[in-house]
C-alpha cells in the first residue's frame, strides 16, 4: 500500500469551472495483486469533452475523469511487464492499480515524442479522421470549413482536408492561431470569430460554398455555415463548445438543412474502431514527413490539472492541452 495523488471534483461548476471546483487529494492506493497492475502517471490529457461531464455525469468527491498515458510499476497480470506504457481513460490520478481491463499497450514509434499518443496518434487525431473521412465522407479538392481549427481535433481536421487536396477556412480566437493556421498548418483562408464579423467573413472566405463544415462550436458558427453549405453537403458534428458552460447562441438557419439536402450526424471517437490499424499508419507517416503540424500546451506538474482545464476554456491553449508529470 502507498499513497498518491488525485484531481477530485468538489464542486459543480458554475459556467467556467474555477480552482475551488477541484481538490488535490491523498489517496491511499493498494498494491498490485494477482491478475492486477499498478500504474504511474506520465502524461494526463485535458479536452473540451470533459466540461458538460462535470454538470451530472462526473460523481463529486472521486478523481476526475479523463485520459493519459502511463508506465506499468508493479504487474501480476500476463499481459503486462513492468515498464510498459499504456494508454488509459482512468482520471486525474497520479498512481493506480487495476485489473488490465481499459489499458491500452504503446509501442510508440521512436521517431514521435511520446505526447502525439494523447493527441494527433490518440483520441483527438482518430476523431478529426473518423470525423472528416467517414462522417464528413470528404471528396478529393472540396470546400471545407473547420470551427476552432486552431484545437487539437479542428487543426488536424483542417490539415487533413489540405492533404486531400481541398480547399480550407479555418475559424479560431486569436491573431497569433491564425497566423499558425495560416503560415504553419497552410490553411487557405483563417477567420478571427472575435474580431472579425463572423457571417461576412465565412461569406467571403468561401466563395464556391462548403461541402464539409466541420462542426466543433456551434451557435453562430452553425448559423453562419448553414448560409453557406452546398447541396448534399455534410456537416460533422464534434462538439458545440459554445454551450459548454451554460448560455449560447441561438441558431437559426436549420431550415437551411432541408433544402440543401444537408446530413448532420453527431458521433464519437470510438465509432472509428474498425480505422485504427488504417488511422495509425497513415497519421504516423503524415507526422513524420511534416505534413501533420502540431502544437501543444504543456503544464508541469500534476497539481496543474485543473489550471489546464480552466485554461482550456479560457482560450489559453494552443493545440492541445497536456499535463507532464514524469518521463
Amino acid at each position: 500500500m502507498t499513497t498518491a495523488r488525485q484531481i477530485h471534483l468538489v464542486r459543480r461548476p458554475m459556467g467556467i469551472p474555477v480552482p475551488d471546483d477541484f481538490a488535490l487529494v491523498e489517496a491511499d492506493i493498494a498494491d498490485a495483486g494477482e491478475g492486477e497492475v499498478q500504474v504511474a502517471a506520465l502524461w494526463m490529457s485535458v479536452d473540451p469533452y470533459m466540461r458538460p461531464r462535470l454538470d451530472a455525469d462526473q460523481a463529486l468527491g472521486e478523481p476526475m475523469i479523463g485520459g493519459g498515458i502511463g508506465r506499468v510499476v508493479q504487474s501480476r497480470n500476463p499481459r503486462f511487464a513492468e515498464g510498459d506504457l499504456v494508454r488509459h481513460g482512468f482520471g486525474f490520478r497520479e498512481l493506480f492499480t487495476r485489473d488490465g481491463k481499459g489499458l491500452q499497450k504503446l509501442a510508440p514509434d521512436p521517431e514521435l515524442p511520446l505526447s502525439v499518443y494523447l493527441h494527433a496518434l490518440g483520441g483527438t487525431g482518430m476523431t478529426a479522421y473518423g470525423g472528416l473521412l467517414e462522417v464528413g465522407a470528404l471528396k478529393d479538392g472540396e470546400q471545407v470549413f473547420v470551427s476552432t481549427a486552431g484545437g487539437a481535433v479542428g487543426s488536424v481536421v483542417a490539415q487533413i482536408a489540405r492533404i486531400k487536396g481541398c480547399r480550407v477556412v479555418g475559424s479560431t480566437g486569436s491573431d497569433a492561431k491564425a497566423a499558425w493556421l495560416r503560415d504553419v498548418a497552410g490553411l487557405d483562408a483563417v477567420i478571427n470569430y472575435k474580431t472579425q464579423p463572423l457571417a461576412k467573413a465565412v461569406a467571403e472566405a468561401t466563395p464556391k460554398g462548403i461541402d464539409v463544415y466541420f462542426e466543433n462550436v456551434g451557435g453562430a458558427h452553425l448559423d453562419a455555415a448553414l448560409q453557406r453549405m452546398n447541396v448534399h453537403g455534410r456537416i460533422p458534428v464534434c462538439g458545440m463548445i459554445s454551450t459548454y458552460n451554460g448560455g449560447g447562441e441561438g441558431v437559426q438557419n436549420l431550415f437551411k438543412l432541408i433544402y440543401g439536402k444537408v446530413r448532420m450526424q453527431g458521433f464519437v471517437a470510438s465509432d472509428f474502431g474498425h480505422l485504427a490499424a488504417q488511422f495509425v499508419a497513415d497519421m504516423t507517416g503524415w507526422l513524420k514527413d511534416g505534413q501533420i503540424k502540431y502544437q501543444e500546451t504543456v503544464l508541469e506538474g500534476f497539481e496543474a490539472a485543473p489550471e489546464g482545464l480552466i485554461g482550456l476554456f479560457e482560450g489559453r491553449n494552443s493545440g492541445k492541452m497536456l499535463i507532464h508529470i514524469a518521463d
